[in-house]
């Protein structure tokens, strides 16, 4: 049985370079995707630069998730909330950074980001302070002493101010012009324009995996 097994093992190796070498060929850069840094990020990562109140963010939603649970193990999904958007004061845009945050931090950022883009762009109610964020998480089962404890820790300020440096450095970069954008590793960024319509999930799960592959 094991002679077996690493006989079929020998016969898919070639499968499996010829797989690797279409991707590579299939993908350019300049064009599905651009290289937006030097460097890559310290850990494998897909990091989505989005905004409550950008339309596109909130269609975008079901399929990020759909994306989110086709990556390979060991790599991270992330969300980094911007807030250069003019719908909202950078004030209440960072706040809401923090509560994207606290709603991982409680484990219910998939339900509670819904319910705060439901919020905002389905009910078309406006955020005015903290307070209303901390109403969405309750109503949504989130508990609100908790929440007022998470939005005052260190820990939870300390990556949305590292959310808030990722945005800056990829504005500056040119990389960052608007949302939602992806960003692969830190340092290649996608162009969904040019990948194939007719197959476009397919085609957007297996670019991320082949920018995974790549230093």
């Amino acid at each position: 049985m094991k002679k077996m097994q690493q006989l079929f093992m020998v016969l898919l190796m070639p499968i499996f370079a010829f797989s690797i070498t279409a991707c590579a060929e299939k993908y350019t850069e300049g064009k599905q995707y651009t290289k937006v840094n030097e460097t890559i990020s310290a850990h494998a990562e897909v990091r989505e630069y989005f905004s409550f109140y950008c339309p596109h963010c909130l269609r975008f939603e079901p399929f990020m998730e759909t994306v989110k649970k086709s990556l390979p193990e060991g790599v991270k999904f992330e969300r980094n909330h911007v807030d250069f958007l003019r719908a909202a004061s950078p004030k209440i845009q960072a706040m809401l950074t923090k509560s994207v945050v606290v709603a991982e931090q409680l484990g219910l950022d998939e339900k509670l980001v819904g319910a705060v883009f439901n919020y905002i762009q389905i009910q078309r109610a406006v955020i005015t302070s903290e307070k209303d964020i901390r109403n969405i998480f309750v109503l949504n089962g989130a508990d609100g002493d908790k929440f007022d404890k998470l939005m005052k820790s260190f820990s939870v300020s300390s990556k949305a101010k590292s959310m808030k440096k990722n945005q800056d450095t990829m504005s500056k970069k040119g990389a960052l012009k608007g949302v939602p954008t992806i960003i692969v590793n830190g340092k290649y960024r996608i162009n969904t324009q040019e990948l194939d319509k007719n197959n476009f999930e397919q085609d957007y799960q297996n670019l991320i995996k082949h920018l995974l592959t790549l230093k």
